[in-house]
C-alpha cells in the first residue's frame, strides 16, 4: 500500500541538523569521537534555584493535571515583569503575554495563524530556516529579503519598498541575528516600524538571543510605534540555560495574541504546571546571573577566535549572541567544502553558513556551547590534521 506524502511536505526537508547528527553518530561509532561546534544547545545548567523549583513542584499531589493553553497567571506575570525590567516594555500578562512550549512552536503558530495559499512571508537570506519551513508548510510564499555583510546584516527597506509588497502578510526579522550576530540599531528599528505601516505587513520578531554577549538586551517592542505593528517571541532556551525544557512566549497585541491562541489550543493541552512555576523562577534571577553567564562565553568566544584564525577565517569581535559567524578565504569555494574538509580530516563538526540561504555560502558558525578544553581539543586536531 502506497499512501502520498501530503502536499505541504513536499517541498520541506528534513532539517539539516537531525540528518547531520546521524551523519555524525555512524561516525563517532567507526573511530575519533567528533567535536560538535555546530549546534546552539546550551551545555550549562540553569540556575540551581530553578531546578529546585522544578523538584518542588514535581513532588506536589496537585500538578499533574492538564494545563490551560495560556499558561498559568503566575508565569504570564513573570514574562511581564521580565520584559519590564529588562526591556523597558509594559505588557498587559492578561492580554498579551503566551506561554509557548518553545518559541520554535510559535514560529508555526504564527504561520499558521495568519498564512494561507496566496499569501506572502517576508524571509531574511541568511536566517533561521525555521521561517522558510513554516512558511511552506502554512502553503504562503516564501519571499527571500537579502542580508549582506556591506549592509551590517540589515535588510534594505528602500529596495524592499520598490518591489511588489502587495501580497506579503508578515516579514521575519530576528536580532540579536542568527547567524551573523548583527545587532538592531535605533534608527533601523524606526525604519523598520515605518515600512511596516506603510506597506500593511506585521513584523514578527524572533529574540532568542538578547542576552548573550550583549550588554544591553533590546526588544523591538521598546520603540516607539511597534505595538502597533510588531508581534515578538521570546525564549528561556539561551538566556536560561532551559533549551530542552521547551519553554518560550509571544508577546505583543491582545488581538493578535488571542488569534494565534486560537491556533494553539488545537495544537497541545498545556505545559507541565512544575516546569511553568520553574520558569517564574528562572525569569526572576537578577543580572549576576547574566553577567556570569557572558563570561563564560566571552572566554570560549576567545578561544573561538584562535580556531576561526588557523582558518584564515575573518570575523567581526562586535558580534554578539551564541555563535561565531565568519567568512572564509577567498580560495575556498563554500563553506560546505571548508566544513566538510574539518570533519572529514579533524572529526570537528561546524555549521556551513550556506544553510541559513543562499547568502551565507562564503561562511562558517561557530557554536559557544561546549567547554573551553573542548575548543582547545578541537583547535589542536585542526592544527595537527588541516593544512
Amino acid at each position: 500500500m502506497q499512501i502520498q506524502v501530503a502536499k505541504r511536505l513536499q517541498g520541506t526537508e528534513e532539517y539539516y541538523f537531525s540528518k547531520k547528527l546521524r551523519e555524525i553518530e555512524e561516525m563517532n561509532q567507526t573511530g575519533t569521537r567528533v567535536i560538535n561546534l555546530g549546534i546552539g544547545s546550551p551545555d550549562l545548567p540553569p540556575h540551581p534555584s530553578v531546578v529546585a523549583a522544578l523538584n518542588e513542584n514535581a513532588a506536589l499531589p496537585n500538578t499533574h493535571n492538564y494545563q490551560g493553553y495560556k499558561g498559568i497567571p503566575a508565569l504570564r506575570k513573570a514574562m511581564a515583569d521580565w520584559y519590564q525590567r529588562y526591556y523597558n516594555v509594559t505588557l498587559n500578562p492578561d492580554t498579551e503575554v503566551l506561554p509557548l512550549i518553545g518559541s520554535k512552536e510559535g514560529i508555526m503558530h504564527i504561520c499558521m495563524t495568519y498564512l494561507q495559499e496566496g499569501d506572502e512571508a517576508l524571509i531574511p537570506n541568511p536566517g533561521y530556516p525555521t521561517y522558510r519551513s513554516a512558511v511552506n508548510l502554512s502553503g504562503a510564499t516564501v519571499v527571500d529579503y537579502d542580508l549582506t555583510e556591506e549592509n551590517s546584516w540589515l535588510p534594505d527597506l528602500d529596495a524592499l519598498a520598490k518591489k511588489d509588497l502587495s501580497k506579503v502578510k508578515l516579514m521575519w526579522v530576528n536580532y540579536p541575528h542568527m547567524p551573523t550576530g548583527a545587532k538592531v540599531n535605533r534608527e533601523f528599528a524606526a525604519k523598520l516600524i515605518t515600512f511596516a505601516k506603510q506597506h500593511n505587513i506585521l513584523i514578527c520578531h524572533d529574540n532568542p538571543y538578547s542576552f548573550i554577549l550583549n550588554e544591553q538586551p533590546e526588544s523591538l517592542l521598546q520603540f516607539e510605534g511597534a505595538k502597533e505593528v510588531v508581534l515578538e517571541l521570546n525564549s528561556l532556551s539561551k538566556s536560561s540555560n532551559m533549551a530542552g525544557w521547551r519553554i518560550g512566549m509571544l508577546v505583543g497585541k491582545a488581538e493578535w495574541i488571542a488569534q494565534v491562541l486560537r491556533f494553539k489550543s488545537n495544537m497541545d493541552s498545556g505545559m507541565f504546571q512544575p516546569m511553568q512555576m520553574a520558569a517564574v523562577q528562572a525569569l526572576q534571577l537578577g543580572k549576576d546571573w547574566y553577567d556570569d553567564l557572558n563570561k563564560i562565553y566571552r572566554a570560549r568566544r576567545e578561544k573561538v577566535f584562535q580556531l576561526l584564525d588557523l582558518l584564515h577565517c575573518t570575523y567581526d569581535k562586535n558580534q554578539v549572541g551564541m555563535f561565531v559567524w565568519a567568512k572564509i578565504p577567498a580560495n575556498i569555494e563554500n563553506g560546505y567544502t571548508l566544513t566538510d574538509e574539518i570533519l572529514q580530516k579533524a572529526r570537528v563538526f561546524i555549521t556551513p553558513g550556506g544553510i541559513f540561504g543562499s547568502n551565507g555560502n562564503g561562511y562558517i558558525r561557530v557554536s559557544l556551547c561546549q567547554d573551553e578544553k573542548v575548543f582547545q581539543e578541537a583547535i589542536e586536531r585542526i592544527k595537527t590534521n588541516v593544512k
